[in-house]
């Protein structure tokens, strides 16, 4: 399952990367023909539009997947193991609660949209909001799999600590382990000499 969902999340990285490289060209070939040739690509606006949209929502199943979401362990890291387990237990029925609540609202928007159309391209206004109701059903699957996994006692203690202070900190945090390593192969060395 674990194989299944990394090779999940690198296709969606490969379509981020794609989707923002199309983003890139169409906004800075707009920007030259524009100022270069008085001319323009039509759709430009739209469609970059949109695959930023989708792009933020695919950007958020992998930072999900990925634990990359920053919060604030400052409780939950001081709590034993029974207090770790009953604080990811009760955030994981919130997210799977808040997950429903913007499935049901993206998925009432793609049904209102379905018949509206947009302005440029002409393409289903539908497929805007579609983009929540996608990252709901595998962020919903993936918050699930994560839901078994403290309800059946398999995340050890320091995977119950779902959040990231922030990427400084972990940067720090390694820093420190890789000073503390090499700390510990000079004092090897040392004792060999000696």
């Amino acid at each position: 399952m674990t194989k299944l969902i990394n090779g999940a999340c690198r296709a969606i990285e490969a379509i981020i990367a794609l989707a923002l490289a199309v983003m890139v060209v169409l906004v800075f070939g707009n920007v030259v023909l524009r100022y270069g040739f008085n001319s323009g690509i039509t759709v430009s606006e739209e469609v970059s539009r949109w695959m930023f949209v989708w792009l933020i929502f695919l950007g958020a199943i992998v930072a999900l997947k990925e634990g990359a979401h920053l919060g604030t362990d400052m409780l939950v890291s001081r709590l034993g193991l029974r207090g770790k387990k009953t604080c990811a237990f009760i955030g994981h029925i919130l997210m799977l609660y808040i997950t429903w609540l913007f499935l049901d609202g993206s998925w009432s928007q793609v049904k209102i949209n379905r018949e509206v159309f947009a302005p440029v391209t002409g393409s289903s206004v539908a497929m805007f909001y579609a983009a929540g109701v996608v990252f709901s059903l595998v962020s919903g699957a993936l918050l699930l799999r994560s839901f078994w996994l403290i309800v059946t006692g398999q995340l050890s203690e320091n995977e119950l600590v779902m959040v990231k202070e922030s990427e400084e900190e972990s940067e720090l945090e390694e820093l420190k382990h890789r000073l503390a390593q090499q700390d510990l192969g000079n004092d090897v060395s040392v004792g060999k000499k000696s």
